[in-house]
């Protein structure tokens, strides 16, 4: 089975849990109490978005090769990582 690299954003308010979003799929997003457990759960979020594209006829955009640069203000942590899924 293929592979995809999707990248996520992270990010931490200073009141708030972990965030993840992921900007080549729109509306796909989780939380979580550490980056772990926050990664683990985008990794599952990713996966059912896909799925439910092709469950209603939508094709999946494919990741998007993008140079990004984390913004930064004043008590909160935004960065980016990458996560794998099964295509």
């Amino acid at each position: 089975m293929k592979r995809l690299r999707y990248l996520v954003r992270i990010n931490k308010d200073p009141d708030s849990d972990w965030g993840a979003s992921v900007p080549d799929l729109p509306g796909c997003v989780a939380t979580g109490k550490t980056i772990d457990s926050t990664l683990r759960r985008i990794q599952v979020a990713i996966q059912l978005h896909l799925r439910g594209m092709r469950a209603e006829g939508l094709h999946p955009p494919r990741p998007r090769q993008r140079t990004v640069v984390p913004g930064r203000t004043s008590g909160q942590v935004d960065f980016y990582a990458t996560v794998e899924v099964a295509a």
